[in-house]
């Protein structure tokens, strides 16, 4: 039993460990949603040759008309951007560095309490699993202590599922600011095109880990309760069992002792057949039987 159990609660540990690590990561991280931004050419210079629209070496002159033969797609840039809970990169068309803004800043003003409590239930979700696995470590330290480590073990079920659902309503929230920020945010920041990224991926990932951790959790609860209670049952079945055997064979002693006493005493009444019973040896007084002996005789 405590093999078993010890054997559940280590894969309690390790589906509540990997849980916390992807929620981490995915919390720090940007790629939340990955995709392409587009946005008009820059004007070309000596400086920048390609992937710009030329308007000829004399556009200061206001007589000349200038034509760009660049029409549709051809008149945009698409650059690369990921975004996270807290921070927007995309990427910058002049060099190859990155500029960053803030995620909450690019929201809708409609959306921002619904962001901030996507953020809080997330940092929820994050502290409860990190209750969760302290539980479950201390139930390792006490698993030579069944009461105790059934205690822990409720408890620790009891955070984990509670992070888990936190963490779901955090992703589910902040997939509806997103898609809301896509249509109403700034005009240079809305995507062309976009996904889901890694981060995304190992967000629901460390929520299904959460999920197999209270399930494992909650199932060695019941299944120790359950031994535990079935070896009492079968304990005290057999000490009922014990008393019953030792009742009966003092009862079956107690009747044969009391047959045999209430038979001796029949036997020493004097019946009216005439026939001699036996007296017992101690209840005769040797002096009087010598005292009539010798009467008898003169």
């Amino acid at each position: 039993m405590k093999t078993t159990r010890r054997c559940r609660t280590l894969l309690s540990v390790s589906l509540n460990f990997f849980a916390l690590f992807f929620s981490i990561t995915a919390f720090i991280t940007t790629y939340w949603c990955v995709g392409t931004q587009r946005v008009p050419k820059p004007k070309c210079s000596k400086l920048r040759t390609h992937q710009c629209i030329d308007y000829g070496v004399n556009e200061t002159d206001p007589n000349k008309v200038v034509y760009s033969w660049e029409t549709g797609d051809d008149r945009f840039l698409f650059r690369q951007f990921h975004t996270g809970i807290w921070s927007s990169c995309e990427e910058n068309i002049d060099d190859e560095s990155e500029r960053c803004r803030s995620f909450i800043d690019l929201a809708p003003a409609s959306e921002k309490g619904m962001l901030w409590l996507s953020l809080v239930s997330e940092m929820l979700y994050i502290i409860l699993l990190v209750v969760g696995f302290s539980l479950m470590c201390l139930e390792l330290i006490h698993s030579s202590n069944v009461i105790d480590g059934l205690k822990l073990n409720a408890f620790a079920a009891v955070f984990t599922v509670l992070s888990g659902l936190l963490g779901m309503v955090a992703h589910v929230m902040y997939t509806q600011v997103f898609q809301v920020t896509v249509s109403l945010g700034p005009p240079d920041w809305r995507p062309y095109n976009w996904d889901y990224g890694w981060s995304f991926c190992m967000a629901w990932a460390s929520f299904t880990c959460c999920m197999g951790a209270s399930v494992t959790t909650i199932n060695s609860y019941t299944k120790t309760v359950i031994e535990f209670r079935h070896k009492r049952k079968t304990f005290e079945q057999s000490i009922r069992e014990e008393h019953a055997r030792e009742a009966f064979g003092y009862l079956r002693e107690h009747s044969v002792h009391s047959i045999s006493k209430s038979v001796d005493i029949y036997s020493g009444q004097t019946p009216k057949s005439g026939r001699k019973t036996p007296i017992p040896a101690d209840s005769l007084d040797l002096s009087d039987s010598a005292g009539s002996l010798g009467e008898e005789q003169c």
